[in-house]
């Protein structure tokens, strides 16, 4: 009889996970505050819009690539001591933080060529249209925007709640899963 292999449970996420969380947490804050910025200032709206653009294209293309390890690699699984609605509650806010930074560069990318402006990522390199010039849409597409950055919003909020009652109250493993390498345990 073969010797009993054992199944080790992952209990932290892989490097590419934890750099690409981090690095998107802070993207995605920078470009919350740079969308309010670009709605309450005159003076800096020409420059938040410039350095919005690109920035947004680039919390695309990491959401896609950390999907891609999402899907490819083994997470860690939530302690026992987590009740069943948090669980749920963790799995559909998740789904819905990967929803949202997919869909959001999107639009954002939509609302732009439907008002015939260029996504500009550096000057002299812009990127295709992506929906037909049209101001119904070009309207309809920044409602969908603004209305799913603020749901960006407190989701993230949300999350960054659930992590430090993880981290300083309950201690249970579920915040350092993100936060540390893999221990040799």
């Amino acid at each position: 009889m073969p010797p009993q292999q054992k199944h080790s449970v992952v209990r932290n996420f892989n490097f590419t996970a934890r750099v690409l969380h981090w690095l998107m947490a802070v993207l995605i804050l920078a470009m919350l505050f740079i969308g309010v910025g670009m709605m309450s200032s005159l003076t800096l709206r020409p420059w938040l819009i410039d350095l919005h653009r690109p920035l947004g294209i680039a919390i695309l293309l990491l959401a896609i690539l950390r999907l891609g390890n999402r899907l490819l690699s083994a997470t860690p699984p939530l302690p026992a001591s987590v009740p069943y609605w948090q669980a749920m509650a963790a799995h559909v806010s998740h789904l819905l933080l990967y929803m949202l930074m997919l869909s959001l560069p999107l639009l954002g990318w939509a609302t732009l060529s439907a008002g015939n402006w260029p996504v500009t990522m550096i000057p002299g390199w812009n990127l295709p249209p992506i929906a037909p010039v049209s101001s119904v849409l070009y309207a309809w597409f920044r409602a969908a925007h603004g209305l799913f950055a603020w749901l960006l919003f407190l989701l993230v909020i949300a999350h960054l709640c659930a992590a430090l009652m993880h981290a300083w109250v309950y201690r249970d493993g579920v915040f350092s899963s993100i936060t540390r390498k893999a221990s040799g345990k």
